[in-house]
Parts: structure tokens; C-alpha cells; sequence
């Protein structure tokens, strides 16, 4: 028994990882190990009884906990323009665009995939819908099957990382961490992943051309009514749209003078990315707004589509990260904003029915009760866990490897990376982040830049074969059976799981080689960040002895002026509750 007392901590994680093994329910497996292992340390006089009675109050701390609103909204949001067909629509514009070029149907799936992830943040949608509309188009053209199958896998699978991505709330949750600083510094990373993707497609356009035709003329079917392509027009309107944008963004800090009637000379980073290219955008749709109501003719059939095709997802990109970055809302306002921007949006389009709303909230409904439950278990088992001293136990664990930080960091994201053959992202972050977190900052770590790390980590775990869910996505809509196309009306033979297996596994190393630029380059992350202010201690005080009235010295010595007394010691002696020595105190403990 003093054994079981002393190894209490390593002895309940086994525990839980036999509950998993077993295939027992994430959630009620945190909870039962959670509950059945303090039992035991109450016997074993290592708990004491009243820890139980924290149970409640934590369970009322998740019911009031603000941040864990955003994702239902979020989830409804992405719900909605799934199922109103705005993936249909993007999918078809964007593919008809770049199909003439080589890989031109996998450039644009990946361009729409980062777009739905920026909207929708929901892996399971994206996947299915690219799945749904653009795979039997790759497959009637040519595409190699494992090249088609990896790059709608991996496109999905951005909506991990792409704000409003739903692991990042829980993520920044369990650090403790501002949701929004979370998503700026997601952000680059995002993007780069996003490049990686496209420059892999471009480099098999150029070594294995055969496995990316371009769409043939037959299938063409964007044309101007004189069968040219109106590229032309497109690219124009696209160059005035930029040109505009960088012309806002190089004057944003005397377009704030002017709006708030005081000099500004230096405005942020992501606020000027956000306003001038909302204002390229409008600048488009007013644009193709106005050819088409007076039919003057400037702009081709391809710009006006591609306009007002890509208008409604920019929108509500402003909408959603656009009012978060700018401070406006914070992350559960911008999630609320975003779901009734889509509801509208649906609405306008005439897609909007009673039956995919129900849908869409039911759905919305079982992930949130999913979400809820696993972290109600993972509390139950991290109170206790606590209390046996579990995290001084992973402390000494992973402080004491060799390397310091760096050795720490590839510790860690070698067993993130295993345990998302087992574990989703849900999973992941309710288990091991919060175990993870105090030794990261113990070590000197930035935790926004960590979650980030173990974000782009976890969505390894998507692509994982043999047990990535985006592949289960896939196959779910994959044709298993041959099959004969409608267009075409030739047979087209399966996808099989092999191939759909084979065709992930560079887009994962591709996502690996990420994680390697992240721990090189913290920069990629902490650049998106907004600075941490930099306290000139002198320069406070100097600036509050100015503005503060003269002391009266006479007040100082309550017995100056009177016989024997010793009042005229040196200076040094001043009362200790200095109001300026305290402030500088404060202030120096706030930059450590």
C-alpha cells in the first residue's frame, strides 16, 4: 500500500490509458478514473475528503466560462454555410478559374479549403463537401486518385489551424491564454502551411504532369459569350482592388487622424491588414455592383462571378477575425456575429430552410454536449490528479530531460504526434495540454506560441493513417465501387482506402516539416502577436513627483520641531509605504 500512496500520479495515468485502450468513452473515462482514484487516496490518507466538494464549483466554472460559448456559435456558423451551398459555389467558380493550368482543380481546392476553414472552422464539413463536388470532377479528368484524395484530406484539415479554429479555443482555454492573441498568432503559420500545400501541387505540375492534367476546353464552361476567357478583366479589377489596398494600408495612420480628430502616427499590424483589405474588397463588389445594375460592360462574366462568388466568404472573414484582431469583439461576440452573418447569408441566397436549420442546431447540439462532457471528465480527473501531486510528477518528468527547452519541445511533440494515432484534437487538449503547460512556462515558454506549436501538432492527427477521422471523412464520400459519370458517361473505377492512405502521407510530412519551422523560427508565431509594452520605470516616476503637489516636510515628522527629537536622520529613513516606491515595485514585478 505505501507503494500505491507514493506512485499514485503515474499509477492513476496508466489507469486512464488502459480506460482508453479498452475503447471506454473518452469523457466517462476521465471521470470514472478521476473519481474511482481519489476514492483511493482518501483510504490511503494521501486526499483529503473535502476535495470532492470542489467537484461543484468547478462544474458551475464551466457553465460560466464565456470563452466556451464560442464554439457552439462557431460550429453553427460553419454548419449553415456547409449545408447553403457556399462550398458548391466556390469550389465550381474557383475550379473553372484555375482548371486551363496544370493542377489547377488541386490548387483550387486548396484555395477554397483554406477559405471554408477561415468561415467555417469545422473539419468534418469541409472534408465532406470538397469530397462531394470536387473529387468525381478530379477523378473524371484524369487526377491521380492518391493526389486527389491527400489534397482534399489536407485542405480540410486546415480548418485546424486557420482561425476560428475550434482547437484553438480550447487550447487557449486550457493555458489560460487570450483566444484572440491565439488566433493572431495562428495565423501566419496558417497561411504557410496553406503555401506549402500549393507549391506541393505546383512541383508535381512541373515533375508529374501526367498526375495533374488541366481541364480540357469541352469542360470549360466560364466563357464570354465571343469564347474568350474575360481573364483579362478579372486581373484588372483584381489590380485596381490591390493597388487600393496598399494605398489605404500605407496612409492608415493619417486616415485615423482624420476619423478621430487626433494625431496618430503608428497604428497596429493586423488592423491595418484587416481595414485595407476590407476596403479592396468592397471596392470589388461595389465595382461589379454597378457594372451589372447599369450593364455598361467593363468587367467580363468570369469577374462579376468570381466577385460576387468570393464577396460573401470575405465578408464574413471581416466579420468573424476582422472584429476580433481590431478589438472590437472578443472571440464568443465574433462566433455570434458569424453565425447570424451566415444565417443571413443563407437567407439571401434562398437556401435557408427549416429542415437545415434544424439539422444544423441538432448537430451544433452533440458537439457542444460532446465538447462539455470531455472537459466535465478531464476536470474531475485533473482535480484529482492535483491532488496526489500529479504535476510536480510530470514536472520532474519532462523538466529533467537533456536539451533544456529544446529537448522538451521534441520530447513533447513526438508523443502529441503518437498520441493522435489514438486521440483527437478534443482529446488531446483536455488530456495532456493541461499537464503540459505548467512545465512550458516553468521553462521559460511562451504559451501562445506553445499552443499554437501543439495546434499545428494535432492536426497531424487528422492525417494519421491508418486512424485519421479527415480519412474517415473521406472514405465515408469516397465511390467505393465503380461507377459510371455522368457527364463523361464513361465507368470510372474506385477510390480505394490504400490509396486514400498513400495520398496523405506527404501532405502529413508536409505538416511536420511545419512544426520543425515553428521551433526554428518562433518568429513565424510571436510576429503576428501585438508587442509587450515596455515599462520606463525612471521615466513613471520622474513624470508622477512632477504631477504629485509638494510634500510639506513639517507633516513628514509628527515630532519635528520638539526637544530630543531625532528627526534629522538622513533621507534614506522615508516612511515604508512610499506610494512612488510601490508603483515602481508593482511595475517591476508585472515586467518580470
Amino acid at each position: 500500500m505505501e507503494f500505491i500512496a507514493h506512485n499514485l500520479a503515474p499509477i492513476m495515468f496508466a489507469g486512464l490509458i488502459c480506460f482508453l485502450l479498452v475503447g471506454f468513452p473518452v469523457a466517462f473515462s476521465l471521470g470514472a478514473c478521476g473519481l474511482f482514484f481519489a476514492f483511493i487516496g482518501i483510504e490511503l490518507n494521501v486526499l483529503p475528503e473535502a476535495l470532492l466538494q470542489a467537484v461543484p464549483l468547478r462544474m458551475f466554472g464551466i457553465m460560466q466560462n464565456d470563452t466556451l460559448l464560442a464554439i457552439p456559435f462557431f460550429t453553427l456558423m460553419g454548419l449553415i454555410l456547409e449545408r447553403s451551398g457556399m462550398a458548391e459555389d466556390l469550389l465550381d467558380t474557383i475550379g473553372q478559374l484555375f482548371g486551363p493550368i496544370r493542377g489547377g482543380l488541386a490548387l483550387a481546392v486548396i484555395f477554397v479549403g483554406a477559405l471554408l476553414a477561415a468561415t467555417t472552422g469545422v473539419v468534418a464539413a469541409s472534408v465532406i463537401s470538397m469530397g462531394l463536388i470536387s473529387l468525381p470532377i478530379m477523378l473524371r479528368y484524369g487526377y491521380d486518385r492518391r493526389l486527389a484524395a491527400g489534397v482534399i484530406a489536407a485542405s480540410g484539415t486546415l480548418a485546424q489551424i486557420i482561425p476560428p479554429s475550434l482547437v484553438l479555443i480550447i487550447i487557449a482555454d486550457q493555458l489560460g491564454r487570450s483566444v484572440g492573441d491565439m488566433y493572431k498568432g495562428a495565423f501566419v503559420p496558417g497561411l504557410m502551411l496553406t503555401g506549402f500545400y500549393a507549391l506541393y501541387v505546383i512541383l508535381l505540375a512541373v515533375f508529374k504532369p501526367q498526375w495533374v492534367p488541366a481541364l480540357p476546353p469541352e469542360a470549360r464552361t466560364l466563357r464570354e459569350d465571343n469564347g474568350k476567357n474575360g481573364l483579362p478583366s478579372l486581373l484588372a479589377l483584381t489590380a485596381v482592388c490591390t493597388a487600393a489596398s496598399v494605398y489605404v494600408a500605407k496612409n492608415m495612420p493619417a486616415l485615423h487622424t482624420w476619423w478621430s480628430g487626433e494625431v496618430v502616427e503608428k497604428v497596429a499590424l493586423d488592423e491595418t491588414i484587416v481595414v485595407s483589405m476590407c476596403f479592396g474588397v468592397a471596392l470589388a463588389f461595389v465595382a461589379a455592383s454597378i457594372n451589372k445594375i447599369t450593364r455598361l460592360g467593363l468587367l467580363s462574366r468570369v469577374a462579376e462571378r468570381v466577385t460576387f462568388v468570393l464577396i460573401p466568404p470575405l465578408l464574413l472573414i471581416f466579420l468573424v477575425l476582422g472584429t476580433i484582431f481590431l478589438g472590437v469583439a472578443t472571440p464568443t461576440e465574433g462566433g455570434a456575429m458569424g453565425a447570424l452573418g451566415a444565417t443571413i447569408m443563407a437567407i439571401l441566397r434562398g437556401r435557408l430552410s427549416m429542415s437545415l436549420l434544424t439539422q444544423a442546431v441538432h448537430t451544433t447540439t452533440k458537439l457542444s454536449c460532446f465538447v462539455v462532457f470531455i472537459l466535465v471528465g478531464a476536470t474531475i480527473f485533473g482535480l484529482t490528479f492535483q491532488g496526489v501531486d500529479g504535476p510536480l510528477w510530470v514536472e520532474h518528468l519532462l523538466s529533467g530531460l537533456p536539451g533544456g527547452q529544446l529537448g522538451f519541445l521534441i520530447v513533447v511533440n513526438i508523443m502529441v504526434f503518437f498520441l493522435a494515432f489514438f486521440l483527437d484534437f478534443f482529446e488531446l487538449s483536455f488530456i495532456v495540454v493541461p499537464l503540459l503547460a505548467p512545465v512550458a512556462h516553468k521553462l521559460g515558454i511562451d504559451l501562445i506560441w506553445f499552443g499554437v506549436l501543439l495546434a499545428i501538432n494535432m492536426q497531424t492527427s487528422f492525417m494519421h493513417p491508418p486512424f485519421g477521422f479527415a480519412l474517415f471523412y473521406l472514405r465515408s464520400v469516397a465511390p467505393a465501387k465503380e461507377y459510371m459519370d455522368k457527364v463523361t458517361k464513361k465507368m470510372i473505377a474506385p477510390v480505394t482506402t490504400p490509396q486514400i492512405y498513400w495520398g496523405a502521407i506527404p501532405f502529413l510530412i508536409i505538416q511536420l516539416t511545419m512544426v520543425g519551422l515553428v521551433i526554428a523560427f518562433p518568429g513565424i508565431v510571436s510576429s503576428g502577436l501585438d508587442k509587450e509594452e515596455v515599462y520606463d520605470l525612471d521615466k513613471v516616476r520622474m513624470e508622477m513627483e512632477a504631477t504629485m503637489p509638494d510634500a510639506m516636510p513639517e507633516a513628514a515628522d509628527p515630532t519635528a520641531g520638539m526637544e530630543g527629537s531625532t528627526s534629522a536622520e538622513p533621507a534614506a529613513s522615508a516612511p515604508a509605504d512610499d506610494p512612488l516606491k510601490a508603483l515602481q515595485d508593482s511595475l517591476e514585478q508585472e515586467k518580470k
